[in-house]
């Protein structure tokens, strides 16, 4: 049975700011934890005063001291920006913390542009066999064997688990190589989604922590009790990504009635093809919506996405979802 878990970008929005945004990121976290969710993961962005995750593993705690039994984690740590020790250091003692509720998931990206990636770890290392031999170096000190002649305190013997991240083939690649989960960015780039899962599926090969693939897809679900009501919500992730496609990144503004039917052909298609990978409309469409990706992907998980600038109306939009997708599967 598919899993629901959600992926949280504590974003900023236009009139709020950082505090605000990290206790709605607490609240969301039990708000989701309540609908049975299995995991709460927010993400590594730097430089993007719209986005208040930059110092991710301080808000995972912040999360985990408000929640009680969901999963809470990194989706994800952008490894190439840290050194190894430093990350199983760090959850490490997020794990001794609470104890069998942290994920770290691990992304090759910068989480940034270069200049700000420069300024968080001047030695970048550009060689792309250097994100597998990171995640490799960082399993060796969260499992304490010896082989890299430093012990991670805390950090050692630490059961962690690891999930690679991507939006691209290489992911998948290292992930089928590796034998870790998979987690696949379909909420903001789906185009190489199923040649991405095909290859991870594949390519698979058995670790002493996963016996057979495990795949999770990203997926944005806008849902409210009209189909107007969810395209107006969702209006707020349009306007945010056709923003950053043309170079003015900022906070997540409040949404514009008919703003997808307002826009020149070129950014409309643009929004269509990076928002492929979405549901929107009432409990009954949203639920058919879910169903067909899933019966698609054969996803194992589903991280629920989806920028929304009321807070409420968000966690509405969870009920909804959870609550459609549930009778969903009961059915079937």
């Amino acid at each position: 049975m598919t899993k629901l878990s959600l992926l949280d970008l504590a974003h900023v929005t236009e009139g709020g700011d950082v505090a605000t945004s990290l206790a709605n990121a607490a609240d969301i976290a039990r708000h989701a934890e309540s609908l049975g969710f299995e995991r709460y993961w927010c993400a590594e962005h730097h430089g993007m005063e719209g986005i208040a995750s930059a110092a991710t593993s301080v808000v995972i705690g912040h999360v985990a001291a408000a929640t009680s039994t969901i999963r809470v984690g990194a989706g994800g740590i952008m490894l190439p920006n840290h050194s190894p020790l430093v990350i199983a250091e760090q959850f490490g003692t997020l794990e001794a913390l609470f104890p069998g509720r942290i994920d770290l998931g691990l992304g090759r990206a910068p989480g940034s542009d270069q200049r700000v990636a420069a300024a968080l770890r001047r030695n970048l290392d550009t060689n792309p066999d250097a994100f597998p031999r990171d995640v490799v170096e960082l399993q060796s000190y969260l499992a304490g064997d010896g082989r890299t002649g430093i012990k991670a305190t805390p950090g050692a013997g630490a059961k962690v688990p690891l999930y690679i991240l991507g939006s691209s083939l290489f992911g998948a690649q290292v992930a089928a190589v590796l034998g870790l989960p998979y987690a696949f960015a379909s909420h903001f780039a789906p185009q190489a989604l199923d040649d991405a899962l095909a290859i991870y599926c594949e390519r698979f090969e058995p670790s002493d922590v996963l016996s057979e693939p495990y795949a999770i897809c990203g997926y944005n679900v806008f849902a409210a009790e009209t189909e107007a009501e969810a395209h107006l919500l969702a209006s707020s992730m349009q306007q945010s990504f056709v923003r950053l496609r043309t170079g003015q990144p900022g906070k997540l503004p409040p949404p514009v009635e008919g703003y997808r039917e307002s826009l020149p052909p070129q950014a409309a298609a643009m929004l269509d093809g990076v928002l492929k990978a979405t549901a929107i409309g009432t409990p009954s469409q949203v639920r058919e919506q879910m169903q067909a990706f899933v019966d698609r992907t054969k996803a194992d998980e589903l991280i629920i996405a989806g920028s929304i600038y009321d807070h409420e109306k968000r966690k509405r939009s969870l009920t909804l979802a959870a609550e459609a997708f549930a009778g969903e599967r009961a059915a079937a």
